[in-house]
């Protein structure tokens, strides 16, 4: 070891944002468990090494104990021979004797080598996971890279993300080197680094996506209530006004449809039913039932369930595809939905 070796070793603690006394005391032990594999039968003995901090210079100790009579010769020495290396040595206590190897220094220095070089990587895997940590639950632009048994990995800059079959909108493709806006679901710590897990069928998307086109939203003057979504195909998103002089609908519009055409557009023409969120469950329902017209509700607030009564020519439309509106809005605001037409309630109440 050398001073330009200790120099170096301290620049890369200034960029990788190591700890220099962790640094250290790893290479320290690096260099204990080389010395026993090169210099001794077996790891029975007990030995310390030092590494100057300013120079590099290393020394080799066996430590040994100070007893009356010594039964191991590796691991003990005699209170007479101890009182020879320091005359205030006593029984129990620890004796540290140099036994630094002539050539030791060309083996420290691949030991010290692969230790700076595992810190290194450890920093730089601790430096992306703590970046990407802060960004969970947010929204990320990435780049297609390649595809492989139905997963989509995406270059994220420092790290490639997953997107899992799950996790991709039915119907899209996802084209090499094409970009996409992507919800960051988990970030884990692994033995092999920081795993990202990223998703553009989570609601959170469509969330992220808003407060991304609408001021009002990132400003907290109009907030999203709940989302329901079925991606790919449409999503019901409720939003209140925290500003009576600011319209919530209107807000995440945008003049002439802009706002929310940007959305559908990233969301690869996906329907988006923005309505309006009441603290009134019966209109948050109705709202929620958009773009049908409903008649009347009523809750069974026991069991949160709502009935709901439309005109004939609006039952389809309440219902929507396959059940898809009512389904939604079921999930938007968090009540069972059954809906009849007003001829089949009224046909029931003559029963």
């Amino acid at each position: 070891m050398n001073e330009e070796f200790i120099e170096a070793l301290k620049e890369i603690v200034k960029e990788k944002g190591i700890s220099e006394d962790l640094l250290f005391t790893t290479i320290e032990d690096a260099l204990v468990a080389a010395y026993k594999k090169n210099y001794t039968t077996g790891s029975s003995q007990n030995v310390k090494v030092t590494m100057n901090r300013e120079n590099g210079e290393i020394h080799v100790y066996s430590q040994k104990k100070v007893t009356a009579q010594p039964n191991n010769e590796v691991e003990e020495i005699s209170l007479e021979d101890a009182k020879k290396i320091n005359p205030r040595l006593q029984i129990d206590d620890v004796v540290d004797i140099e036994v630094t190897p002539k050539k030791f220094g060309r083996i420290a220095a691949q030991a010290a080598k692969q230790v700076v070089i595992q810190r290194i990587k450890e920093a730089e895997r601790s430096i992306i996971y703590n970046e990407f940590i802060t960004k969970e639950y947010d929204i990320i632009t990435g780049t297609v890279i390649r595809k492989d048994k139905g997963n989509v990995f995406v270059d994220l800059g420092k790290i490639e993300a997953v997107l899992g079959p799950n996790e991709q909108m039915p119907g899209e493709e996802y084209n090499f080197n094409s970009k996409l806006k992507l919800y960051i679901v988990e970030v884990k710590n692994t033995t092999k680094g920081a795993q990202v897990i990223v998703s553009r069928t989570h609601p959170g998307l469509v969330k992220r996506l808003f407060e991304l086109e609408v001021p009002e939203i990132f400003n907290g003057i109009v907030e999203i209530k709940s989302i329901a979504r079925e991606a790919g195909s449409r999503t019901k998103i409720a939003v209140h006004s925290n500003d009576i002089t600011v319209d919530a609908m209107g807000a995440c519009v945008g003049p002439k449809g802009t706002r929310v055409q940007n959305i559908v557009n990233e969301l690869k023409n996906e329907k988006i039913d923005i309505i309006k969120w009441s603290k009134l469950p019966e209109e948050y329902i109705c709202n929620a039932l958009s773009p049908s017209k409903v008649l009347d509700v009523t809750l069974d607030e026991e069991n949160k369930s709502a009935r709901v009564i439309v005109d004939d020519n609006q039952l389809s439309l309440a219902i929507g595809k396959e059940g898809q509106n009512v389904r939604l809005a079921a999930k938007l605001t968090g009540w069972k939905i059954d809906i009849k037409s007003k001829s089949q309630f009224e046909s029931l109440n003559t029963l």
